[in-house]
């Protein structure tokens, strides 16, 4: 199985590495337009194959997309990070182009690939590169979702000091600071509900830590977070590979799901071999399904703006 990562960044390369080192793919092509920027993070990924023992191959390409040729996923990075202060929104002017050449760029030589969408606006880049492929739905799938649910179950895990990994608990909605979704109401401790630990109160604390946690990264490091990110693709992009069928958090594109159409925005989702397989009908109650369409709303917006590219 063969992954191409385009950007070799922070996230990418950390992706790059976590595919790496579990075991997840075959291949890995990460690819870059810095020069010698993807072969040095190849190879210095691949320095580490003798200590912690992956037998994955790795190798890095500067612009280059026929080393790409024959992925069975693709994950697209691309474009300028957050610095502290902005806000994803903004960046669409930016990365709208570099996403949309890229996704074409990849389908030249990996025809049958499943794109997965990393870079900012998520909801708005992805719903760029379904329009502009024309591929089907099912094999465009942004990531945000699933970065953020690991924030969410982050930040419960800390209030509750409890297992990060004994927490179940998922974010939908858009990937910004105000869009996002975090349900508490839907959140467990090892199957019991987080409201039986927690007060109102504190799961609103921890939602709103939540809808900022990439915005706090953002402000504590000078530039957008990138070990989770990257953990979230790597996670996402096993479920593919590997065929998992897990319910991952992804912003995809509906067709009277949630009562929208015309839109990706982040849903629970079953992830295998054919990419979204299934979306998943969660029954929101009156408040989640205003803060939805709310949220759907804002996402909308954003992909007005699209007009220019597509």
């Amino acid at each position: 199985m063969k992954v191409t990562i385009v950007g070799a960044g922070n996230v990418g390369a950390t992706c790059a590495d976590v595919i790496s080192y579990r075991g997840i793919a075959s291949e890995v092509v990460l690819l870059d337009i810095k020069e010698g920027f993807a072969e040095g993070k190849a190879m210095d990924i691949m320095q580490c194959a003798t200590t912690t023992g992956f037998n994955t191959k790795v190798v890095g390409t500067t612009g280059d997309y026929s080393k790409t040729a024959n992925s069975n996923v693709v994950v697209i990075t691309s474009g300028i990070p957050r610095k502290p202060g902005m806000t994803r929104e903004e960046l669409i002017g930016i990365n709208a182009g570099i996403v949309k050449s890229v996704a074409e760029n990849i389908l030249k030589y990996s025809p049958n690939a499943i794109i997965v969408v990393v870079s900012n606006p998520m909801d708005t880049m992805t719903y760029l590169t379904l329009k502009a492929t024309g591929l089907p739905k099912n094999r465009v799938i942004g990531m945000g979702g699933a970065l953020d649910s690991s924030r969410f179950k982050y930040f419960l895990s800390q209030a509750l000091q409890k297992p990060g990994n004994d927490i179940q608990g998922m974010v939908i909605g858009g990937h910004g600071d105000t869009t996002m979704i975090p349900l508490t109401r839907l959140a467990s401790y090892n199957g019991s509900p987080i409201s039986n630990f927690m007060s109102q109160e504190e799961m609103d604390k921890v939602a709103a830590s939540t809808m900022v946690g990439g915005a706090t990264l953002t402000g504590l490091l000078g530039t957008s977070a990138w070990y989770a990110p990257g953990a979230s693709v790597a996670f996402l992009v096993d479920s593919i590979l590997n065929d998992q069928k897990r319910m991952i958090p992804c912003s995809v594109m509906l067709d009277g799901e949630y009562g929208q159409n015309d839109i990706c925005i982040g849903v629970p989702c079953i992830i295998g071999k054919d990419g979204v397989e299934q979306i998943v009908d969660v029954k929101l109650n009156d408040a989640e399904k205003a803060l939805f369409a709310k949220s759907a709303e804002a996402v909308r917006n954003m992909n007005a703006d699209l007009k220019a590219v597509l």
